[in-house]
């Protein structure tokens, strides 16, 4: 077994707390305020995807709060690889869901550059 700070397999939890902290101030306020209904100005030539893309946003905070919360906790080696296993699949959410905005972002731009017929 891997040990490091004086036995405990999951390091100094005063970085995992940091790392959750400047996560949730960053991460957490757009995508909430966007599926509240707030489009931020950046985004707002991008807004068929923008749903998704918050959805994605608070996949990647999930992923930070699995790999955090348990590690915090002093939680054994298996639950940490069970936590980290369960985030593999948050990664794989946020990846699928960016692809799908994206992919609904360029649908939407394509059919939005058709101009009308004058006659």
């Amino acid at each position: 077994m891997i040990a490091y700070e004086g036995g405990r397999v999951n390091g100094n939890p005063l970085y995992h707390w940091i790392v959750l902290a400047v996560s949730t101030a960053l991460l957490l306020p757009v995508p909430v305020a966007i599926l509240a209904g707030w489009t931020p100005p950046w985004l707002r030539k991008r807004q068929a995807g923008l749903r998704l893309r918050a959805y994605g946003i608070l996949c990647i905070y999930a992923l930070m709060l699995v790999h955090g919360i348990p590690r915090i906790a002093d939680a054994s080696f298996e639950t940490v690889m069970v936590c980290m296993t369960v985030g593999f699949g948050f990664t794989a959410a946020a990846a699928v869901l960016f692809l799908l905005s994206a992919r609904k972002d360029s649908g939407a731009r394509a059919s939005a550059s058709v101009e009308p017929l004058e006659g």
